[in-house]
């Protein structure tokens, strides 16, 4: 090798080393740029707007079955909320921050507050938010009493009812058993830092006049409560009312903005509750004299989630009944985006959480549904059958679990029986079974309504205001259950879209059919009377307890009717259903074509049996209890 070849490679050799280093200097660079972008995009996705609403992909719904051959009933009902004196309008302090609690509310109920067996009309409010005190839409509870022919005067300050706050539900139970129905309300909690105490009250009706003694009687529940569904029921059988308030999510005002909840396009959305805490429920003990004991540890209903340790329940929707008929009122709840829970209650002063054994807390998939009102009823030709109406959010159908008879194991059967396909598409709040028609077989109805006012702007098949559903109950030989009642059937005014929330019953005119009331978030109510002209007859009963053994308001009893043509019939006095609503307490029976009955057995909570015998149907009856 010559100097000059040397010279050539120590200059390749040079310039290799140049080169290496050059492309070490650039992946260096590179990869830094690299880990920048990356960090930044990573930083972007974490603080990203959460997205609520996005556009589904196609829904696969079900396919309908076979419609019915014969002739649909005509069920209309008309809108007579104005012209019945009813001036309500729900005030839920929304001003664009998108708060979860203002889309929320709205219960309702019917109740005989001063016991002139007239059905009146509670209505919760919520208010203004307290960083908007000088807000001039003042709010309050609204009390209206009933004439006895459907016409309505407000009585709310009359009865000192007129404070404000942030309400949800309600229960009406007469704890005292003193004659008067007392009432009492769930809430929101607005601020975790001013309160020492829970947000919700109790009011004792002392002969039509309401006083606040929540303090007193220790059941306005935590600081940062957000009390949903509530209800009375005697769980330790004892003749006195407990009192069972869900509850929904942990949540504050600040949490909640600082959540950036987006709809699709960059507009404020109302938050998911998957973002949310859960919360547990509270029970409390009736101990008498107006005193109350919280023990839901003791009695094993605070269900933590298995991996977190933390409260799962996210409770709106509640109901009692005696699913294993062993004389002791079972719970069953509606938990919105969580499994359902289904607590038995065994006897002794405790419960066991069973939903997922009994194939009640989840649909046919396994999958947890945004679940709302709830209702239970014996619906079949069976009346050992429980049947379970919950609903559900929007593109997830109603559930219709039916038990085998006698037993705690439930079926999801809402697409065998025709109602899955026709609630796929609704978000279905207040939720209940009743006969519409009085034929003997228990219809079911869904009060509806979405969360967002732009929901159509990003899902097509959405919309804010939606409406009422009607299902007629065919009976057993019909090729399809339930068919969903057309506005030609129901009328206009029934299929009038609106945001629809809690839900209730009644006969609020004394001619025996069942007149519905719907309460509505941010709106006015809409009370709508039923006009069936089927001249099917009824009978309807209100029963008594004797306050030594059983409850005054004979909550938890079973009235067993048998017809002429030997169906059994089987009605449980429970006002607790639907979503955050009361019933009526007096049962109604539709008995079709026949005119009168074989027989009307009474089971009282205490486990006696009394026979009663009506002397003609058509007619309500009073039925005492024996001492």
């Amino acid at each position: 090798m010559n100097d000059d070849d040397k010279s050539n490679e120590v200059e390749d050799e040079q310039n290799d080393a140049a080169v290496g280093v050059g492309v070490r200097y650039s992946v260096i660079v590179i990869s830094t740029l690299v880990i920048t972008v990356l960090a930044i995009a990573g930083a972007n996705y974490l603080n990203r707007p959460v997205e609520i609403f996005t556009a589904p992909k196609p829904v696969s719904l079900p396919t309908f079955r076979e419609e019915l051959m014969e002739e649909l009933p005509n069920i209309p009902f008309k809108d007579v909320t104005q012209e019945s004196g009813i001036t309500f309008r729900h005030v839920n302090g929304a001003r664009g921050e998108k708060l979860l609690p203002e889309t929320m509310g709205g219960g309702c109920a019917f109740l005989d507050y001063n016991a002139d067996g007239h059905q009146d009309i509670l209505l919760v409010n919520s208010k203004p938010w307290k960083i908007d005190v000088a807000s001039p839409n003042a709010s309050s509870l609204s009390l209206f009493e009933n004439d006895g022919a459907g016409q309505f005067r407000d009585v709310t300050e009359l009865a000192g009812l007129g404070a404000t706050f942030y309400g949800q539900g309600c229960a009406v139970g007469d704890y005292d058993n003193d004659g008067d129905a007392d009432l009492f309300i769930s809430c929101v909690s607005e601020a975790e830092s001013d309160n020492t105490q829970g947000p919700n009250k109790l009011y004792r009706n002392d002969g039509g006049k309401f006083i606040d003694i929540t303090a007193e009687a220790g059941v306005a529940g935590n600081s940062g409560d957000w009390g949903s569904s509530c209800g009375w029921f005697d769980y330790d059988n004892d003749a006195d009312l407990d009192l069972w308030v869900c509850n929904y999510v942990a949540w504050s005002r600040e949490y909640d903005l600082a959540q950036n909840f987006r709809l699709t396009g960059g507009e404020r959305a109302y938050g998911r509750p998957q973002a949310f805490g859960g919360l547990y429920p509270h029970l409390y003990r009736n101990d008498g004299e107006g005193k109350f004991t919280e023990v839901s540890k003791n009695a094993g209903i605070r269900v933590s989630a298995a991996t977190t340790g933390t409260p799962q329940a996210k409770s709106l929707g509640l109901t009692f009944h005696d699913f294993d008929n062993d004389g002791n009122m079972d719970v069953l709840i509606a938990n919105d985006t969580v499994q359902n829970n289904l607590f038995r209650n065994l006897g002794d002063g405790t419960f066991q959480e069973m939903a997922a054994i009994a194939g009640i807390a989840y649909d046919a998939d396994g999958n947890a549904r945004g679940a709302m009102g709830i209702d239970v009823a014996c619906s079949r030709d069976d009346s050992r059958c429980a049947c379970v109406a919950i609903g559900n959010f929007a593109n997830e159908m109603t559930g219709f679990y039916v038990s085998a008879p006698g037993s705690l194991s439930f079926s999801d059967q809402a697409v065998a029986n025709g109602l899955g396909p026709s609630t796929r598409l609704f978000l279905s709040f207040g939720v209940f079974f009743f006969d519409a028609d009085l034929d003997g077989w228990d219809d079911i109805f869904h009060a509806n309504g979405h969360l967002e006012q732009d929901i159509s702007k990003v899902q097509s098949s959405q919309t804010y205001e939606q409406s009422p559903q009607l299902f007629w109950n065919a009976g057993p030989e019909a090729a399809t259950e339930f068919v969903a009642l057309p506005p030609t059937s129901t009328s206009g005014d029934f299929a009038a879209p609106m945001v629809g929330r809690g839900a209730a019953y009644a006969d609020i005119d004394g001619d025996g059919d069942l007149d519905i009331l719907i309460a509505s978030v941010g709106a006015p109510c809409r009370l709508l009377r039923n006009e069936q002209q089927i001249e099917n007859h009824w009978i309807r009963f209100r029963l008594t307890g004797n306050t030594t053994t059983t409850n005054r308001d004979a909550i938890g009893a079973r009235v067993i009717l048998k017809t002429n043509s030997g169906r059994e019939v089987v009605k449980i006095v429970n006002p607790t259903r639907s979503y955050l609503s009361q019933m009526e307490l007096p049962v109604t029976f539709g008995l079709g074509r026949e005119e009168s009955v074989e027989s009307i057995d009474i089971l009282w909570p205490d486990g006696s049996k009394q026979s009663i015998t009506p002397a003609a149907v058509n007619q309500t009856y009073e039925a005492k209890q024996e001492s």
